[in-house]
């Protein structure tokens, strides 16, 4: 278990899914030297099937601060498991890490989110959405929208999302055309003020 740093097994016979044991309970327990006939009321059953959602096993693992989280078939024959690590690699793709491009974090009042709008905004600068997750903060009423955009350049977004009176949390794209972007805004301003 400390080789995979695991801190849960799972128990089968044959491909019969019998339950989870925890490092704690084996030691706790003094179960290394016993049956597992003699430790099956030491089991959760706690598991997923093959057709769920990766949401619904982060939640499960979460909730029960599982290590891991053994998967069956439909005929509640075990398929295999989950890994924390498993876990992080799949969401790793979903919010596309590994794709080039830029982050937009939007914050705004659940009244005022529309997802239309948003992508309405993105894709009319000639850019996609490649992977968006909401979330708000617990001691806050407002909503935070994370955007994963296609472009590595966010400035021409960024200025259509201030002049629809979106608020910007913050921007993660390359620091040079950040840092460009910025000093055009202020050569705009000196501009406007006429110095």
């Amino acid at each position: 278990m400390e080789i995979f740093r695991i801190t849960h097994l799972p128990i089968v016979d044959g491909h019969q899914y019998l339950g989870l044991i925890s490092d704690k309970a084996i030691y706790d327990l003094n179960l290394i030297e016993k049956k597992m006939d003699d430790c099956r009321e030491n089991l959760v059953r706690p598991h997923v099937h093959t057709n769920q959602h990766i949401y619904e096993v982060a939640s499960l693992m979460s909730e029960l601060k599982l290590s891991l989280v053994p998967v069956l078939d439909l005929k509640h024959n075990y398929q295999g498991v989950i890994s924390v690590m498993d876990l992080s690699r799949t969401f790793a793709d979903l919010v596309a890490v590994h794709e080039p491009g830029g982050i937009i974090v939007l914050e705004l009042t659940p009244l005022d989110y529309s997802l239309s709008q948003i992508a309405q905004i993105v894709e009319g600068n000639d850019a996609k959405i490649l992977s968006m997750y909401t979330y708000r903060e617990d001691d806050s009423k407002e909503l935070l929208i994370t955007l994963k955009i296609n472009q590595v350049d966010l400035s021409p977004i960024i200025q259509t999302f201030v002049r629809y009176d979106y608020s910007i949390r913050s921007v993660f794209m390359d620091e040079a055309i950040l840092n460009n972007m910025y000093d055009d805004r202020f050569n705009q301003l000196l501009k406007y003020m006429n110095i």
